[in-house]
Order: C-alpha cells, then sequence, then structure tokens
C-alpha cells in the first residue's frame, strides 16, 4: 500500500472539533454531509486543528472545496461517476478515495484513478439490503490492483474478521463514535 494513505477511515457528517478530540490521530477524516456544504470558517478551524494533529482531513464531493482550502484529500462516493477527479491534484501527497459496491463501480473508481477503494458494505448494516460478506469482498478486490478498504457494519467483534480479507484498513461512522 502507498505509504502515505491511512489504514482507517472515519465517516462524519459535521466539523465539530470536540466530536474528533478523542479519536486516534492515525485516523483520518471524511466530511460527508450531501445535505450541508460546510463553510468557509468550519473547513478552515477543523483543517487547522487536524493539521497540527497531523490528522488527514478529505471532503466528500466537494472537489472545489478540498482545492481552494488546501485539504489533504477528496472521497469520491459511489453514485458520483464523474471522470473530472481522475486529473489527480498535483499537491505532493493528495489522497483520492472512492467507494464502491460492485466490479462496474470498481472499474469507475479505477478510470477515476482513485487511490484507494473502499468496498462496502463488507457486513450488515442498519441501511444495507445485501452486504458483501467475507468471500465476496476478497474476490472483488482481487479484481482490481488498487488497495482496498472494508466498510461498513463494522464492530469490534467483527473487527478479526478482516485479517481473512485483502482489506487494507478499514472505514466507519459507527465505530469511531463508540470508541470516543
Amino acid at each position: 500500500m502507498h505509504t502515505n494513505l491511512p489504514k482507517f477511515y472515519h465517516f462524519i457528517d459535521n466539523l465539530n472539533i470536540k466530536n474528533i478530540e478523542k479519536l486516534n490521530k492515525n485516523i483520518a477524516l471524511i466530511y460527508r454531509n450531501y445535505q450541508k456544504k460546510p463553510d468557509k470558517d468550519s473547513i478552515i478551524k477543523f483543517r487547522n486543528y487536524c493539521k497540527k494533529n497531523k490528522q488527514k482531513f478529505l471532503i466528500s464531493n466537494y472537489i472545489d472545496l478540498t482545492i481552494k482550502y488546501n485539504l489533504d484529500g477528496f472521497y469520491v462516493p459511489a453514485f458520483n461517476k464523474s471522470q473530472l477527479y481522475k486529473h489527480r491534484q498535483k499537491k505532493k501527497n493528495f489522497i483520492i478515495v472512492g467507494s464502491a459496491h460492485n466490479l462496474k463501480e470498481i472499474r469507475i473508481k479505477e478510470q477515476q484513478r482513485v487511490q484507494l477503494i473502499f468496498l462496502s458494505p463488507i457486513f450488515k448494516t442498519k441501511n444495507s439490503i445485501r452486504p458483501l460478506g467475507l468471500y465476496k469482498y476478497n474476490n472483488l478486490a482481487n479484481l482490481t490492483k488498487t488497495p482496498t478498504i472494508a466498510l461498513g457494519g463494522i464492530t469490534q467483534t467483527k473487527l478479526r474478521f478482516l485479517k481473512i480479507t485483502k482489506s487494507e484498513g478499514f472505514a466507519a461512522i459507527d465505530f469511531f463514535k463508540r470508541k470516543i
């Protein structure tokens, strides 16, 4: 795996520093809130906090904000099929990650030249109809040369199962909230 890429990712829906202060600094943060575009002051304050703590900060679906405010990277959700991101940012150590649920979406993420593909959901979640499971996760991961990250339904007891996957790490929402 690329040495500058984090192994753990926490999806957040607000830029409240108090919600992440107790998190391990090795966990990258991805702002993912499609109902509310973050404002300039919140982004700058959050970015500065992350830089001070050597924590990666990415934003989902707002590439303009990522570039304008010199963030660490960008997250491309599975529903975003745009090819605009394939011309990677020239900034050193800029991270582009994306999520996929099937082979067709994996190929799109490869065309977008993401550095990591979040395959989801690996386990059952409250919103997932059919989780991939370990077997299908590994099958999909074997179909790409891009490193993969497990996403969805990860709990403390299921963490041990990730050792038998081709996952380079994992991403979560609730898992990290419980740790705080």
